[in-house]
């Protein structure tokens, strides 16, 4: 099979590996595609702490496709069925999962495109946010993760407020069913929270959820969020230290939660909902799939997500 092989920093080739035979408890899925994650960045630009040459296919872990062969034991999915996977070499023509870390796809999402990773991250997120109908909303970032949550937030009858520096982005989240989109930039702080008061009549939000990994995010987020509102972390903080301002938090009685999940179980739960979701018409995603590489165009993919210029949201790695 193809597969491709992250060889140093910034520098990816395609390959030809063995191709893997499930072990028992295993299924070996034909992929279709995988989503270029924004975790991928770092280890994509280099850091003195990755190794490389990455194994193949390592790094994808939003991939989807059909079983083509299952090991000994495997009964809950059969050769031929679409599924979405959990696992963590999916930039290539096949890989393995588990069996409990297989979801299968209804008919009713046979044409899209399922990087359920992504969506189950989202799912999940929202989850702990205990968004309610009424309730004002506050999404710093939206890219893919904001607009999908932000299209949750709608359906669950919540006002919300996207906040992002980029006006496509912005688009989206009006698409999504956003009430308000505010500019940020790097010295409107104050401006973003002033309207913010306005609109809740002073109070502020009573979810905001960051979701850019930014530690100027995490200085508005605390600023948006009412007293005993619940603030979320949903971006991936992997940069460095992060410094908060407690004094504010604490104050205010803050409900601050680190959304991000590590149980295989929880992820196949958001995976399961987020099928739900998108099937019953609650949750539009295919607006929000903008770009599509080939498996040997990884790199244009990395460096699209790098930039995110205007039009871009979501790249997809496209095995056919």
């Amino acid at each position: 099979m193809q597969a491709a092989i992250i060889t140093a920093p910034k520098e990816c080739r395609l390959a030809e590996v063995p191709l893997p035979d499930p072990a028992e408890g295993e299924v070996r899925v034909k992929l279709e595609g995988c989503g270029i994650c924004g975790s991928n960045l770092a280890p994509w630009e280099g850091r003195p702490w990755f190794r490389y040459p990455m194994a193949p296919g390592e790094l994808g872990h939003e991939g989807w496709g059909r079983v083509e062969a299952k090991g000994r034991g495997v009964r809950t999915v059969s050769e031929g069925d679409r599924v979405a996977l959990l696992s963590y070499r999916a930039y290539a023509e096949y890989d393995l999962a588990r069996e409990e870390c297989v979801v299968k796809l209804p008919k009713a999402l046979e044409k899209q495109p399922f990087p359920g990773e992504a969506l189950g991250c989202a799912v999940n997120v929202f989850r702990r946010s205990e968004i309610h109908s009424g309730d004002n909303v506050a999404i710093i970032g939206i890219g893919f993760l904001g607009a999908v949550l932000a299209g949750l937030s709608v359906s669950a009858g919540a006002r919300v407020t996207a906040i992002s520096r980029r006006p496509f982005a912005l688009e989206i989240a009006k698409k999504m069913g956003a009430s308000s989109t505010l500019c940020w930039g790097d010295d409107n702080n104050r401006e973003i929270v002033e309207r913010v008061q306005s609109e809740t009549g002073s109070k502020g939000c009573d979810r905001v959820i960051e979701a850019t990994g930014l530690q100027s995010a995490l200085d508005l987020a605390g600023e948006l969020t009412r007293e005993r509102g619940r603030l979320l972390i949903a971006g991936y903080h992997q940069d460095g230290m992060r410094v908060v301002n407690m004094q504010l938090w604490n104050w205010r009685g803050l409900d601050v939660i680190n959304a991000h999940e590590r149980d295989p179980k929880v992820y196949r739960a958001g995976m399961e909902q987020a099928i739900q979701a998108i099937a019953d018409g609650r949750l539009q995603t295919s607006p929000l799939y903008t770009h599509s590489f080939k498996l040997e165009q990884l790199s244009d993919g990395f460096n699209a997500m790098k930039r995110r210029e205007d039009g871009f949201l979501k790249g997809l790695a496209i095995n056919c």
